[in-house]
């Protein structure tokens, strides 16, 4: 489990790194836009769009090791009032609701992406298609429903160590 855990891990770090890259990216682009607009008086066409598709980017790459690092926030002041043997039942029935939303938003988003692909939809200014980011969107959500099941795992598994 040790392994499997290290090596999402190591898979979410290089995704957020991607990330990290893409938000360079859409600061480098504002201000390479802005630049151009004042001197030169011609924007780069289509950076409304292009910053959009990278924001995709970043977070779609980036959420999983958010989750991976606990680092979202988490409500758990009412079930901090709770024993230990109300709290682990109720963590795994979340977890265990929260991948099954998960693999289906990244099915059907999955789904979308193709559906793209056979429509042939494009960005109005710059034609870029839309499928590619959709696709991003869905390894995002991927990737955060494997993060949710091996914490679920590892929360079962310490249920049995303690029964």
């Amino acid at each position: 489990m040790d392994k499997c855990e290290k090596l999402l891990g190591q898979a979410t770090k290089f995704l957020d790194q991607i990330a990290g890259l893409a938000i360079i990216a859409v600061m480098l682009l504002v201000v390479f836009n802005i630049i151009l607009r004042v001197t030169v008086g011609s924007p780069i066409l289509g950076t409304y769009e292009y910053v959009g598709f990278i924001t995709v980017i970043i977070i779609g790459l980036a959420i999983a090791h958010c989750a991976f690092q606990n680092s979202h926030i988490a409500v758990g002041f009412i079930m901090d009032k709770f024993p230990e043997k109300v709290k682990i039942p109720v963590d795994l029935f979340i977890h265990l609701l929260s991948a099954i939303f998960l693999a289906l938003s990244s099915l059907h988003v999955t789904n979308y992406a193709r559906s793209m692909i056979s429509t042939g939809i494009v960005s109005p200014t710059t034609k870029t298609p839309f499928y590619p980011f959709i696709y991003v969107a869905a390894l995002g959500l991927a990737v955060l429903c494997a993060v949710i099941l091996v914490r679920m795992i590892k929360l079962t598994l310490k249920v049995k160590t303690n029964e």
